[in-house]
Parts: C-alpha cells; structure tokens; sequence
C-alpha cells in the first residue's frame, strides 16, 4: 500500500530554526543592510492561494495579526484561489524580490509539479524557502444529516452506494483530492470527486448538504466540528489527534497506512537578499513563540515548525519527489 506520511514524521524531526540565512549578511550590499534593518517599513502583503475559510487561510489569518501586533506593520492577506493552489503561487512568483511579498503556500505545491504538466513556475527554482508554518492530520468529516452513525455505518453506506457519494477537495491536485484517491483504494469503494476553488467553498457546501464528506485538514474544519456543523468520523494516522482526542485514528479502524497530514509553509520570491530574509524569519519565529499562535495552532490540532530555511527547503524538495511517486501509484488525475 502506497503510504502518504510526509517525509520522515517531520513532528519529530523539527529542529531549533536560527540563522539560516543569516551567514548572507556579511556579503550583503550596505543598501541592501539597511533596507532589512528597517524592514518591515511598510505593510507586507502575504499571498494566499486559496478563498477564506480554508487551511492556509486559517492559519494564515492569526499570524497577521501577531504580526501586526508585533511590528505595528500590517501583513495583508491577498486570498488568490483557483488551479489547487497554483494561480496564487504563480502570482506570488513573479512579485517584486523585495521582502514586500511573502507566498503561503502548503503540501499542495509538492503535489501540483506531478499532476499539473504547465506550471509557469517552479516551487523549488522561483521561490525562496523561509520557514514550516505548521502540519495537521488529515480528518474525514460528514455531513451529520446526509450521513449518521460512525464510521463503520458510513463505510457500509459507501460501499452500498458506490458512486452516488460525493466528496468534496480544495481543488485537482491537492492533498484533500489525493486523500480521498487513497481512502477510496484502501477501502475499494468508489465516491465521487467534486473538486472546488479551496477547501472553503467546500466546507461551506458540506455544511449544507450539497456534498457528503471530505477529507479535509484539521485546519479548516476544526472549528466547524467544535460548531456541530460537521462531524468527524476518523482522523488520519496511527494516533488520535489531542485536539480531538474522542475521533478515532486510522489505525484503530482498519485503515493503518492511511496517514495523510497537510503542512504549510512561507516562501520569498527567488532574488529576495538573504539579509531581508533573515529578517522575515527573525520575526517569524519571534511570532511563533507568542501565546496567541500556540493557543490557536494547538486548537486545529497543529504546531508551529522549527525547521531552519535550508531544512525546510531540503523537506520541499522530498516532498515534490514523494508526492511524485503517491501521484503515480494512487493513478490520481485532475477532474
């Protein structure tokens, strides 16, 4: 069976993040040293890639607002959705190197080289790896009235229905479409792809009722499960999740290599100076270590990474040719 854990159980693999970059700065140009002395001296605008209401955007959101609490320099969020996250990504690429525009992006731009042939751009060549935001388990929520009981009686429901069940993904190649590609071959059942513009739009159309489930990161659905708008059937994984520790794992109903998380991270456009960029991540990790963004992150079920930029980008790179080999055996395609 194809496992889907991303590269090597990074939760146990952060590591303090420090000054990756910050080796650049002794070569760095005077201007450029004194432009990241100053920086941020205007608003930062940070490129979503999805609607609101989604993963990215969930945690996306808080940081702006302890950025602009601890910088006094506003973080504006420009949600650009469409393509599974690509349309943002190939805007984000082509703004001004400048530490002016950050790129948000997640699990989905490793999986979108081996599912979209004409990318205009390259998530390892056009941008510059700053930091691991944060990694959630994947949770198969339900529609509570279009679908009742617990997961065996919604597994049996599928599987005496194959085909006239539906889920809904945040778009064709991303984590939440190949999840349900996997959970369908493990389970040998056959459900219905309904790709959206994110994961928001499709929550709010499983919330009502136009579709039956997702596979969706606790992200974005965590407060809606607390809301009882949607319920959670399983958590992917060997463990339950401590944010919602009455869900059952994958593990304890059958499903031991159904293991999907969802992680997001933040890039700089290729050019950005490396000593603007240790800035961003100076104040990164000054964000971090607030009590707001651990209170929030620990709610969705998530926490904030410690990987130092060349990790980070070192985990990228395993990612695009992980998710290459997933994409190749699960035989997932764009809808």
């Amino acid at each position: 069976m194809t496992r889907m854990t991303p590269a090597g159980t990074h939760r146990r693999q952060f590591l303090q993040a420090g000054a990756g970059v910050a080796a650049g700065w002794a070569l760095a140009p005077a201007t450029s040293l004194a432009q990241a002395a100053r920086w941020p001296a205007k608003p930062v605008t940070l490129v979503v890639p999805f609607p609101a209401g989604g993963g990215t955007d969930a945690f996306a959101r808080p940081m702006s607002a302890q950025f602009a609490k601890l910088t006094g320099t506003q973080l504006v969020i420009d949600n650009r959705g469409g393509a599974g996250g690509t349309l943002g990504a190939s805007i984000a690429s082509k703004a001004a190197p400048d530490g002016y525009t950050l790129f948000m992006g997640a699990v989905h731009h490793a999986i979108a080289p081996s599912m979209y042939p004409k990318l205009d751009y390259d998530i390892q060549k056009d941008f510059i790896p700053l930091a691991l935001v944060a990694n959630v388990p994947q949770v198969l929520v339900v529609n509570p009235r279009n679908v009742q009981g617990d997961f065996k009686a919604f597994l049996a429901q599928v599987k005496a229905n194959p085909g006239k069940m539906n889920y809904g993904s945040a778009g064709g190649g991303t984590s939440h479409h190949l999840a349900g590609e996997l959970f369908k071959q493990q389970t040998k059942t056959f459900i219905t792809h309904i790709p959206y513009r994110g994961a928001g739009p499709a929550l709010q159309d499983l919330m009502a009722g136009s579709v039956d489930m997702m596979f969706d990161g606790l992200g974005s659905s965590a407060g809606h499960i607390k809301g009882g708008r949607i319920k959670a059937l399983m958590v992917s994984g060997a463990k339950r999740s401590p944010a919602f520790p009455d869900v059952p794992c994958a593990a304890e109903l059958g499903l031991p290599d159904y293991t999907v998380t969802t992680w997001y991270g933040l890039w700089a456009p290729k050019g950005t100076p490396a000593d603007v960029q240790a800035r961003i991540v100076e104040e990164v990790n000054r964000l971090s270590q607030a009590d707001e963004i651990k209170t929030s992150w620990a709610s969705n079920g998530a926490e904030f990474g410690k990987l130092t930029p060349q990790q980070f980008g070192a985990f990228v790179a395993a990612e695009v040719k992980r998710w290459a080999e997933v994409v190749k055996a699960s035989g997932a395609k764009l809808d």
